[in-house]
């Protein structure tokens, strides 16, 4: 023990004379317990649908990183809680795995009412949190890094393809929702960029569901009628389960995408397994990944979940499929574990100025960067096609990553009027 000491005081006056070394370093180095992360995700209640894959993409990402060394010689421990798609118990958990757990970052949240919950739980203790799921904008944390879209990179462009002619000119919208913060924040920005492009109050429609609602006849019949006063496109910011009946009900009417285009800010490949797609050809999707998308690292990384799946008996583990959400998990934990080597310590002080900047070459295709300013991702803008085999067509995508700007001040959405991004801190 004694000459254990001495060597740890020796290595910490050594440290004081290298460039880049530190006492904290050298003992990071030396100690070979697991790094323990957080998942906070829900795998139970309505939102169970679309968070397990994003576990379940945690666990993978952890035994592969495991499996080349772990982080500077250290393995990753995976400390997985359940908050149930209840929303105050996110915040129970998010404490429990900074105070108890004592975890150096966590990966969770699909809501923005979840991460809304556990925001000030974040901020108190100084965790760290990766946010994997495109949301409303308007928000800015030290302590969050999103890596999924704001709005300028789904919302807005999602809106404006289908007012061009490729997307069939609609005049009249329904915004249709699940009634929560995401939603409605969403659908204030886009009645303002609409109202801002000369649409009329009278043609667009605004209504919401809450969270598991099942029953959409109504509501689909009365899409069907509001699309008789000129040509209409659907908006839906739906999540969760309800995504489910909403898309069956509009196979029972045949309300196809000639007729009337939806495009889903929050339905992706994991929603689409439960429902027969062959009545929703057509009917779209934005995000800035898809499973069909051709290039290595997507090839790579469809394999491995594939594999992974199966090892570990995923349920109907023979069609997993991969999504945005998933890759959006995917690149954080990766710029995470990039901005910790950086740093040489797992202390969030130094991890997060260390992550600011970060670039990987992702599943989607591009080199993603993570805003040295916003905590954003720069991220490409995809729409896709639902096809007859539950997988999307690629009808538009940007040539590049797109910089985010989750605060704007006014539209038409120029490079004028786009709002500075605002650091709420020093």
């Amino acid at each position: 023990m004694t000459q254990r000491r001495g060597f740890i005081k020796a290595a910490a006056g050594t440290a004081l004379t290298l460039p880049g070394l530190t006492a904290s370093n050298l003992l990071f180095a030396q100690d070979k317990t697991p790094i323990k992360v957080g998942v906070l995700h829900s795998l139970s209640g309505t939102m169970a649908i679309s968070e397990t894959a994003l576990k379940n993409t945690v666990l993978m990402t952890i035994e592969e990183i495991n499996g080349k060394g772990g982080v500077m010689g250290r393995k990753l421990e995976a400390v997985v809680v359940d908050p149930a798609s209840n929303w105050p118990l996110f915040a129970e958990k998010a404490r429990q795995l900074i105070t108890q757990d004592k975890v150096a970052a966590t990966f969770g949240c699909w809501t923005s009412v979840s991460r809304k919950s556990v925001l000030p739980v974040f901020e108190e203790l100084n965790g760290l949190l990766f946010y994997p799921v495109q949301y409303e904008g308007e928000e800015l944390s030290k302590n969050v890094f999103y890596t999924g879209a704001a709005p300028n990179q789904q919302a807005i462009p999602a809106v404006e393809y289908l007012m061009g002619k490729q997307g069939g000119a609609a005049k009249r919208w329904v915004l249709l929702g699940t009634d929560y913060v995401y939603p409605r924040t969403t659908n204030k920005i886009l009645r303002a960029f609409l109202k801002s492009k000369g649409v009329d109050e009278k043609d667009i429609d605004e209504s919401y569901t809450p969270f598991g609602h099942a029953d959409y006849q109504t509501i689909v019949a009365n899409v069907k009628k509001f699309s008789t006063g000129g040509k209409t496109a659907v908006v839906s910011t739906i999540n969760g389960d309800s995504n489910v009946p909403f898309y069956k009900e509009l196979g029972n009417v045949g309300l196809k995408a000639t007729d009337v285009p939806v495009v889903a800010f929050s339905v992706g490949e994991e929603e689409l397994r439960g429902v027969d797609t062959k009545p929703l050809v057509g009917h779209l999707a934005a995000w800035n990944y898809f499973m069909s998308v051709k290039n290595p690292e997507n090839e790579k990384f469809i394999k491995m979940y594939k594999e992974w799946a199966a090892k570990n008996k995923v349920p109907n583990a023979s069609t997993v499929v991969t999504n945005d959400p998933m890759e959006a998990t995917y690149v954080g934990i990766h710029m995470w574990k990039q901005a910790v080597e950086k740093a040489k310590s797992i202390d969030v002080d130094a991890v997060r100025p260390a992550v600011e900047g970060q670039t990987f070459k992702a599943p989607c295709g591009f080199t993603l960067t993570m805003d040295k300013t916003n905590h954003h991702l720069h991220k490409p803008v995809m729409i896709g096609e639902i096809q007859a085999n539950g997988q999307f067509s690629v009808v538009y995508k940007t040539k590049e990553p797109i910089r985010a700007q989750p605060c704007r001040r006014s539209f038409p959405a120029t490079k004028a009027s786009r709002r500075p991004d605002v650091l709420f801190w020093g």
